[in-house]
């Protein structure tokens, strides 16, 4: 199997193990981010918590390993939009792990409200919506408003060099669009993210990643269109 090949399989289970990942992260959050009684849920789901944080730890790693995997063909198009692509994936995994902190933070911060006996609530409750809000910030800037520009940077070059079907990288590119507007209106207030327009909105990126998924993993990049790059 040639390096090409071995990194397109690469490439497509980071996608499916950061989507994974997300989806499983998110729900384990549960308890701590959606409770009523968050800080004594948080304490009493600590271990639940902290693998939540686990399984958000392996998105971060597979968002950045796409990136990184991605990069040596991508530059053989252009090398500044490949370049682009691997530092706002960077940065969406920095955002990401802005908010995995939070998380973490607002479970030391739940223990502690439990150990001293639930008193000066006001208090705890006070440095716990900051934490729940820096969280929030960090899941709309990351997984929307930097997601939406690295997916238009490689479904862009995807789309000029046909190395995959063109249908998956406009899907890409419409995906981009949709989950960019997204985290604006979300930004302003027009719908939350854990809404109906925002799961609609996202729908297309998601798609568009499984079935690049699927493809890269199956198929490969196309050898036809490898080999007028390297001769480009």
């Amino acid at each position: 199997m040639s390096s090409t090949r071995m990194a397109a399989k690469v490439v497509g289970i980071f996608f499916i193990l950061a989507a994974v990942a997300s989806i499983v992260g998110l729900a384990l959050y549960d308890p701590i981010l959606n409770g009523a009684d968050y800080l004594t849920q948080g304490s009493e789901h600590a271990n639940q918590i902290i693998l939540g944080a686990l399984m958000e730890l392996i998105l971060v790693v597979s968002a950045v390993g796409t990136s990184i995997t991605m990069f040596p063909v991508l530059r053989r198009y252009n090398e500044s939009l490949a370049l682009g692509h691997v530092c706002f994936r960077f940065l969406e995994a920095v955002i990401i792990t802005v908010g995995i902190l939070s998380v973490l933070a607002l479970l030391t911060l739940s223990q502690q409200f439990v150990a001293d006996g639930a008193t000066d609530a006001a208090a705890y409750e006070a440095s716990g919506t900051v934490l729940k809000a820096i969280h929030k910030w960090t899941f709309m800037l990351g997984p929307n408003f930097m997601l939406g520009i690295n997916t238009m940077l490689y479904s862009y070059i995807f789309y000029r060099t046909r190395l995959i079907p063109r249908f998956i990288p406009i899907l890409g590119m419409t995906g981009s669009v949709l989950v960019f507007a997204a985290s604006l209106f979300e930004m302003f207030g027009v719908f939350d993210q854990m809404s109906t327009w925002g799961a609609i909105l996202a729908l297309p990126v998601a798609a568009n990643e499984m079935t690049l998924a699927v493809w890269l993993i199956v198929k490969g990049f196309r050898e036809n269109q490898l080999r007028l790059l390297r001769s480009a």
